[in-house]
């Protein structure tokens, strides 16, 4: 685990504990900044193997080279992973031990960024993120919340829970759905009325991304096509960004064959028959009409049986009443193989909200307690594996 110099770096030392717990061998690569924040001592206690933090030092590294460190790795995680860290790996600069064995090592690499939001939003950032997504580097975060420095936004280290559970999924269920192709639809869809203004919805992505994540941290090769969201890229994951529901239809059937869709995604049922050239501009006389005409259905279409048609079709369901009875009309209107709807009330909290509690429509109806939009995503994409392997 190499841990750089950011604030974040207090979580560590529950982290390294935390996998301890799993019996997992863990060995800490500090940088000269992170001894600003938490101590060697206190890595080395609970890891119970040396840290590692000068390149050039005698007593550190007569036993294990930076090259071997290297190597003995089965994953390395970078947390936090500071913008000047990134940036270190992105270029290619190993002027410490840290970046030297972030450069020398085949292992796979998972990263956790934090940062003040202004330094994850800036362009050069987004480049090197890019750059090391390109290379198969996984992203874990950032979050969005309050910050150190009194700033609110993305940035925030991924949470303890949410690492140990990516690398659980590397060691234990990163195989499951390998050699699978997923597809995964998030988000709203904004659909224009003029140059200015669109028909939308309140969805966040934070469930689609969850569910992007979750079927990637299991192997399976996943494209996301979303609509306008803030949340972060899920790591090992390709992202496809669309504005309207035309736009996600094509996205999707370009994304196709596909073993698995996943239909997250809160798509405008209608769109402005004509889309106006200019803007449309108020006056004294009566609001102008706008005439809608249907949008495409992009679950129904996906679930048409043919050659094309994934093995398993799912959609969701968001509804204010009647959900169940609703959920279950639509899977059989729709021809797909399950539904997992949920109660998107203003009073639940669902939309923009980080939990969710959905009822999962088969031919059953499995009512799944409200938990974590993450530990719905885990749920499902376990029940995925489940039914692939099982040859249903």
């Amino acid at each position: 685990m190499v841990i750089s110099g950011g604030i974040a770096a207090y979580k560590c030392p529950e982290l390294v504990r935390r996998l301890r717990e799993r019996k997992a061998s863990v060995r800490c690569v500090m940088t000269r900044a992170a001894e600003e924040f938490v101590t060697p001592l206190t890595l080395s206690a609970l890891s119970e193997n040396p840290v590692h933090r000068n390149m050039f030092s005698l007593t550190e590294n007569n036993d294990i080279s930076h090259i071997q460190l290297s190597r003995e790795a089965d994953v390395l995680v970078v947390a936090p992973a500071t913008a000047n860290l990134l940036a270190k790996m992105a270029n290619g600069i190993a002027d410490d031990l840290a970046s030297t064995i972030l450069l020398a090592t085949s292992a796979p690499i998972m990263v956790a960024p934090a940062m003040n939001v202004r330094m994850w939003d800036h362009e050069a950032t987004r480049e090197n993120m890019e750059t090391l997504r390109a290379r198969g580097v996984s992203q874990l975060g950032p979050n969005e919340g309050d910050m150190a420095c009194g700033e609110f936004g993305f940035g925030r280290m991924a949470e303890v829970d949410e690492i140990v559970t990516a690398l659980e999924d590397f060691f234990e269920g990163g195989v499951r759905l390998s050699g699978r192709r997923a597809l995964v639809t998030s988000g709203p869809t904004h659909e224009p009325i003029d140059p200015v203004r669109y028909i939308a919805n309140r969805s966040s992505g934070k469930q689609g991304h969850a569910i992007a994540a979750a079927l990637a941290g299991l192997g399976a090769q996943t494209t996301l096509v979303t609509g306008p969201t803030d949340q972060a890229d899920p790591p090992g994951v390709t992202v496809v960004r669309i504005e309207s529901a035309a736009q996600m239809l094509a996205a999707c059937q370009a994304a196709l064959p596909a073993d698995i869709a996943v239909c997250a995604a809160a798509v405008a049922d209608w769109r402005a028959a004509e889309t106006a050239t200019r803007k449309i501009k108020k006056t004294d006389d009566n609001p102008p009409a706008i005439e809608l005409t249907r949008n495409p259905d992009i679950l129904a279409t996906l679930a048409v049986a043919g050659p094309d048609r994934p093995k398993l079709v799912i959609g969701f369901a968001a509804e204010t009443e009647n959900v169940v009875e609703n959920a279950v009309a639509k899977r059989a209107a729709k021809g797909c193989d399950w539904i997992v709807a949920n109660d998107v009330s203003s009073q639940t909290g669902t939309f923009g909200g980080d939990s969710n509690r959905v009822h999962f429509i088969t031919p059953d109806v499995e009512d799944w307690p409200r938990m974590s939009k993450r530990e719905v995503a885990t749920q499902l994409a376990a029940r995925i594996a489940d039914a692939l392997e099982g040859g249903s």
